[in-house]
């Protein structure tokens, strides 16, 4: 799978679309994937209740949020779902002040995201990156400093994502995990993603909403 992290600024083959993508950083969610995150936070959090996703694209992760909890969503480019607003802005945003702020974030904006997520949020910010966002020496006080990472959760199973849109069949040789601040939290142990977690939360429905026509079924009789 192309991934975000070596994904080149400009190809000269691609297409309009596939190059405002490029230049966008826009890699969308699995669905299931929103799914395993929101459940984590649901058990640590089971009164939050509304939350913002600010970087929805076109509607991947907010469709799998929406089993769990009552959904803002917006972008900085019009894709046609949600509202359009740059996050990062000083702008007023352009919903109520939400319980969490839920996203897989343009990489390279990551850090800001979520800075930006406490400060607009009650209870706390979730981001979904590769599992190397941890690595990085100048996040380090992001991460172990004044308000610390509460909830590290890698995803045992590979989470297919590629540039510009979801293809349910793709393979995958990139971890990804969900990366959770609690305001005022402890931080707690590493919760892995169990295997099993895909099949479980994936939905045939998705792939009709997001993939293309000719996509089959990830599992059979899901």
């Amino acid at each position: 799978a192309v991934v975000e992290a070596h994904a080149p600024g400009e190809v000269v083959e691609d297409d309009p679309v596939r190059r405002l993508h490029r230049k966008l950083n826009y890699f969308p969610t699995p669905p299931w994937g929103a799914r395993a995150g929101a459940e984590i936070i649901k058990d640590l959090a089971p009164s939050v209740k509304r939350v913002l996703e600010p970087a929805c694209g076109e509607g991947h992760m907010a469709h799998g949020l929406r089993d769990y909890f009552e959904v803002d969503a917006s972008d900085i480019h019009p894709f046609g779902y949600g509202a359009v607003h740059d996050f990062l802005s000083d702008d007023p945003l352009p919903f109520a002040r939400p319980d969490f702020v839920i996203t897989n974030p343009p990489y390279s904006q990551a850090a800001e995201f979520v800075r930006r997520g406490l400060e607009v949020a009650h209870f706390g910010v979730a981001v979904l990156c590769r599992t190397s966002f941890i690595e990085t020496p100048g996040r380090f006080r992001m991460f172990w400093g004044a308000k610390p990472l509460t909830v590290m959760a890698p995803f045992v199973e590979r989470v297919s994502i590629q540039l510009s849109s979801w293809d349910p069949g793709l393979g995958a040789m990139t971890s990804y995990s969900w990366f959770i601040w609690f305001k005022g939290a402890q931080p707690l142990p590493i919760i892995p993603i169990p295997p099993g977690t895909k099949r479980r939360l994936h939905k045939q429905s998705d792939v009709a909403r997001f993939a293309s026509p000719d996509a089959g079924p990830l599992f059979e009789g899901k």
